[in-house]
C-alpha cells in the first residue's frame, strides 16, 4: 500500500490543526463557534477546509492502488495533495494569500490527476483483459 504514509501524515495534521484550535478555545474560554476572534475564526475554517478536502484524496488514493496504478504515480498525487495542503493551511493561517492560493491549487492539481488516473488505468486494464 503506497498511500499509507499519506493517511499517517493527515491523521497527524488533522491531529496538530484540532489542537490548534483547542488550544485557541481554551485560551479565550470559547466552547462552541469563534466568539468573533478572527484567529480562532481562522484556525477552524483551516481545519475544516482539510477536512472538506483531504477524505477524497485520500479515497482516490486507494482507488489509484485498486487499479493497480504504478507508484510513482500514487506518490505523484500524495505528494501534491499533502504539500498543497500544509500550504494552504501555512497561507491561510498566515493570512499570506499567494501561500494559500498555492496550495489550493495543488490539492485541486491532486484531485485531477487522481481522477484522471483512475479512468486511464482502469481503461488499461480493461483493454489488457480482452
Amino acid at each position: 500500500m503506497h498511500s499509507a504514509p499519506y493517511f499517517t501524515a493527515f491523521g497527524l495534521l488533522a491531529i496538530m490543526h484540532s489542537l490548534r484550535v483547542t488550544q485557541l478555545r481554551k485560551k479565550h474560554h470559547v466552547a462552541f463557534g469563534d466568539a468573533d476572534i478572527p484567529e480562532l475564526a481562522r484556525r477552524i475554517r483551516v481545519f475544516g477546509n482539510f477536512i472538506e478536502y483531504v477524505p477524497l484524496g485520500l479515497i482516490l488514493l486507494i482507488a489509484l492502488e485498486f487499479v493497480q496504478a504504478p507508484s510513482w504515480y500514487v506518490h505523484l498525487a500524495g505528494l501534491t495533495l499533502l504539500t498543497g495542503r500544509y500550504l494552504h493551511a501555512l497561507g491561510f493561517g498566515a493570512g499570506k494569500a499567494k501561500i494559500q492560493v498555492t496550495g489550493m491549487v495543488m490539492t485541486h492539481f491532486s484531485l485531477l490527476v487522481s481522477s484522471l488516473g483512475i479512468s486511464a488505468w482502469s481503461f488499461f486494464a480493461i483493454g489488457s483483459n480482452q
